[in-house]
């Protein structure tokens, strides 16, 4: 059988691995031990006992694949390099995803990349004040809708360095986003950036000085290109990224695919996406083996489905231009969750 490794075991990862373990030689290599469903790793901080219903350990949906948990330190042309031990590969799949950067490196500030650093943080938040969000992306704008359904009484800052939030989507998504969070008395700060931290304090490129108890980084995401960038530096954009093709193969190299959020594809970097990269891949992967290069399928990107949360009963459900709020996208959402998780502890495709 044909060798595939896979690195990363996310949404594409896991995916792909899932697919193709009976018909190749899978080797899974992830930094955890489990799957995590992460578009709902927030709640986690409010709910810690929520962490268990959005993980499943990877060896408990694949049954031949093999799982390495560990960090790959050097990606080649030919293997994939774990410090000293060297896994040589047919077929390459790159999916190490992306993560949020430390920018100050205080024990207090929190990074959402996974449940379990946010649970951690569960009592410290029970206790907080005052919190300060660093960024009014998506993850920033659900996390200070998590903490407040949870926390009416807590003093929550965004502060943020564009004049709305989550500008990638529609005004209207952006004005009910601010309308929701201010009546609930998050104070929302536009067009400042947090830059310094001097003793208790954080500031602002403006200078506005604001003192908390508990800081969450939601801003500054980087790809996680490194392990790429030491042997195949040519294919990393200056952002960590890997170019592709229009078949999700790495430029240049037909038997290496990237999926996910370390692509250097311009579109919303969701889950939703990555199934539909790990879908593309999947299936080029087959046709690659059965010697039909000419039946390659081509990933198109384009604009997807997207819910962001606003606590545990409200949502917003965007199609395009189309947006809905309410407690009906908060629904469609947890519908997702729980299809998704099914699937991965029942071995499932299909339900």
């Amino acid at each position: 059988m044909k060798r595939v490794v896979i690195v990363g075991g996310g949404f594409a990862g896991a995916y792909i691995a899932r697919h193709l373990e009976r018909k190749f030689d899978t080797i899974l290599i992830d930094t955890k031990d489990y799957f995590e469903f992460t578009p709902s790793v927030l709640r986690s901080i409010i709910n810690p006992k929520h962490m268990k219903k959005i993980q499943v350990f990877h060896k408990d949906y694949l049954h031949k694949a093999q799982v390495i948990v560990d960090r790959a330190t050097k990606i080649t042309n030919k293997e994939v390099m774990i410090g000293e031990l060297k896994i040589p590969f047919d077929y390459l799949v790159i999916a190490t995803g992306s993560r949020y950067q430390d920018i100050f490196k205080e024990a207090d500030i929190v990074l959402p990349n996974r449940a379990k650093e946010l649970a951690e943080k569960h009592e410290k938040l029970a206790s907080a004040q005052e919190v300060l969000i660093i960024g009014g992306g998506i993850v920033g704008v659900e996390l200070a809708g998590e903490i407040v359904g949870k926390y009416p009484n807590k003093n929550v800052t965004i502060v943020h360095s564009k004049d709305r939030l989550l500008e990638r989507n529609t005004p209207r998504v952006s004005k009910y986003a601010q309308r929701f969070l201010e009546k609930r008395k998050v104070k929302i700060i536009f067009n400042e950036r947090v830059e310094k931290k001097e003793d208790e304090v954080f500031v602002t490129n403006k200078g506005t000085k604001i003192k908390t108890d508990l800081q969450f980084i939601c801003t500054g995401i980087i790809s996680n290109g490194e392990a790429i960038r030491e042997g195949i530096p040519e294919i990393v954009n200056d952002h960590g990224q890997v170019l592709v093709n229009g078949y999700l193969q790495a430029e240049g190299y037909e038997n290496i695919f990237v999926a996910g959020d370390v692509t250097a594809i311009q579109e919303e970097k969701t889950a939703h996406s990555a199934e539909h990269h790990a879908r593309v891949i999947m299936n080029n992967i087959k046709s690659m083996e059965r010697h039909h290069h000419h039946h390659l399928i081509p990933y198109i990107p384009k604009s997807r489905l997207m819910v962001i949360s606003l606590g545990k009963y409200n949502a917003i459900f965007i199609f395009k231009n189309f947006s809905l709020h309410g407690k009906i996208p908060a629904l469609m959402k947890w519908a997702v969750e729980l299809k998704t998780m099914i699937h991965y502890r029942t071995g499932l495709s299909k339900l």
